[in-house]
């Protein structure tokens, strides 16, 4: 018989508190997962709705910028200056190609590229985003654009894009004053977005560089827009959601007379200077030429490096201004400012003689200061020395007067500091004092220094705009403007300026207009005797570099770059200005030999061209 087996009872009391804690310890579990599902739904559909909505659209909705159309340039008379072209290029997305340089030459093969062209692609790769469109050729030919359109599928990553281009269709002979447009740079995207402007340029490539494109910017380019897309997972349109139009920039027109720029340019062929003729009725500019010059178009579609290069390093300088930018010896133009000065110090009167032997000395002082005519113009008062640009009638003058003076007395006709004209590319020029030296040069002032400001020399320099301003002063007996380009904005008509006007020069004796006005007319004589109008007029010649005391300047014994330069100053008609002008002639020598007859020759286009009468 088997022995007994021990039999053991369950516990269910404590089975069943078991069975509660793990009961309650699931359904905590469950409960807590479900909190936790709970809350991240809550998160999603509450919280978080709005950024995943947007994220969503994102992903089937393409919003694609709308660039607006440049408004247009015109001169004073309707004539288009700077016109939009449609254009083809050849665009590459980086990301998309895999090996680019391999790649450009066998694009070279469909398409003519040179090397350098290619050269610059791959140096524009450095710092380029690769999700974003990289230019290899501008300005396709209809050709060109068939024969890659049938090979384009040998070319992933590269495509045709058609737009609107700049173009400037008289080429260089407005480049100074228009500027240009070029592509937005690294500088341009930091300064837009520092003036919180970025947005505005969505899907623009160009901005103004400089010139007026520049100036007027904000006015030309317009507001872009937008087109609202749904897309494909693979990003292709499936339908237009919504379209918001551009607002096109605003058209401008501008003071400039296209003939007479066009004959300052003729009148200017094979010489470095500049010509800025200004209306002094309302201070616009009719004409400003700075040769030689340079085509802008190609800054537009993107300049090679090496004729960029080319430009820049030219000894005739074509990028730089003269009109706004180039720092000349007014030289004589400036004698008959002083000599208004002089009236109205009272340190001389219309009835004031000097003796001029052909030299002036400081007293005490052995050095001779010589006049321009070797042999002197024997007794002269302040008309006749205007007339005869006489040196040593003003070595006097500016000895009795004292630099500090002139300084003072010359700053309201705009010498030593900007016009303010709507350009940005200008130059102060220097008007000298005794303080202006130490702080420049940590140097006193000496009187020798006086006596060569007083001929429009030794430190004294101005640009071409500063002293056709000043000579329109002087033209309008004290009336000021402010020099300007912009004549209307949309439409061709006047627009009032009330900034444009300046506080007038009034003289303690308004006659001293006239003794100097006079002077001029009869300086002027020479040049106009048989012309239909009347015409006022001051010539200078600029030494390049001093002479000795003794030594006698002969030009054909110096070097090109180093002869005197020719200025003049002169506005008609007499009684009632029209047109006042500037010209300067770099190293073109006498001052009336070479400088005059462009005045002449500009004086007559303006006032003559209405079948020879005088425009009214």
């Amino acid at each position: 018989m088997a022995p007994n087996k021990r039999v053991t009872m369950n516990d269910h009391a404590a089975e069943a508190s078991l069975f509660k804690r793990r009961a309650i310890f699931t359904f905590v579990c469950v409960i807590a997962l479900l909190g936790v599902l709970l809350g991240n739904l809550y998160h999603l559909q509450i919280l978080s709705f709005q950024d995943y909505t947007t994220r969503s659209n994102d992903n089937r909705i393409r919003v694609v910028p709308i660039p607006p159309n440049r408004g247009l340039i015109y001169d004073r008379n309707g004539v288009l200056l700077a016109e939009n072209q449609p254009f083809y290029s050849l665009e590459m997305l980086p990301e998309k190609v895999k090996d680019i340089p391999a790649m450009l030459n066998r694009l070279k093969k469909i398409v003519p590229l040179s090397d350098d062209q290619i050269d610059d692609v791959i140096s524009s790769l450095k710092g380029h985003r690769r999700f974003k469109p990289l230019t290899i050729k501008n300005r396709l030919t209809e050709d060109e654009v068939a024969q890659f359109s049938v090979n384009q599928y040998r070319f992933p990553g590269v495509s045709v894009e058609a737009g609107l281009k700049r173009n400037y269709p008289y080429s260089s002979l407005l480049t100074h004053a228009l500027g240009y447009v070029g592509r937005i740079n690294q500088r341009d995207q930091a300064r837009l977005e520092r003036e919180n402007e970025w947005k505005q340029y969505a899907g623009t490539e160009d901005i103004g560089k400089q010139g007026i494109e520049r100036y007027y910017e904000k006015t030309l380019h317009g507001e872009p827009g937008h087109l609202e897309e749904e897309v494909n997972n693979r990003g292709r349109t499936i339908r237009v959601l919504k379209s918001e139009a551009p607002e096109p920039g605003k058209d401008i027109y501008l003071t400039l007379d296209l003939k007479l720029q066009q004959k300052a340019r003729e009148l200017l062929k094979g010489k470095r200077g500049a010509v800025v003729a200004i209306d002094p009725r309302d201070g616009g500019i009719l004409a400003m030429v700075s040769n030689p010059s340079y085509d802008p178009n190609q800054f537009v579609h993107g300049i090679s490096s090496k004729a960029y290069n080319k430009l820049l390093n030219s000894k005739s300088r074509p990028l730089i201004n003269r009109a706004t930018q180039g720092q000349y010896a007014p030289a004589s133009t400036v004698k008959p400012f002083l000599a208004i000065m002089g009236l109205e110090h009272k340190t001389v009167t219309p009835q004031t003689r000097v003796w001029d032997p052909g030299y002036w000395q400081i007293p005490g002082v052995d050095r001779k200061y010589r006049d321009w005519k070797r042999w002197g113009h024997g007794w002269v008062d302040v008309h006749s020395a205007i007339v005869e640009s006489c040196d040593i009638y003003f070595y006097s003058l500016a000895y009795k007067t004292g630099v500090d003076s002139i300084a003072n007395f010359m700053t309201p006709f705009g010498f030593g500091e900007n016009t303010g004209v709507d350009i940005t590319e200008e130059s102060p020029g220097i008007l000298p004092s005794k303080g202006w030296k130490r702080a420049r040069y940590n140097q006193p002032w000496y009187i020798g220094d006086t006596i060569s400001v007083g001929i429009g020399q030794g430190y004294w320099t101005a640009t071409p705009l500063q002293i056709a301003n000043a000579a329109t002063i002087l033209a309008n007996k004290g009336k000021r403007f402010i020099p300007h380009f912009l004549k209307s904005v949309t439409t061709n008509s006047t627009e009032e300026n009330p900034d444009n006007e300046l506080a007038p020069i009034v003289l303690k004796n308004p006659n001293n207009w006239n003794i100097v006005s006079e002077a001029m007319r009869e300086a002027a004589h020479k040049h106009f005797k048989n012309a239909p109008y009347t015409a006022a007029m001051k010539t200078g010649t600029a030494q390049v570099f001093s002479v000795a005391e003794d030594t006698r300047y002969n030009a054909k014994t110096v070097k090109d770059h180093l002869r005197d330069n020719a200025l003049v100053i002169a506005y008609a008609p007499y009684e009632n200005p029209q047109i006042v002008l500037a010209v300067v002639l770099e190293n073109a020598g006498w001052g009336s030999k070479n400088a005059g007859p462009v005045a002449r020759a500009m004086l007559d286009e303006y006032m003559l061209r209405d079948n020879g009468k005088t425009v009214k």
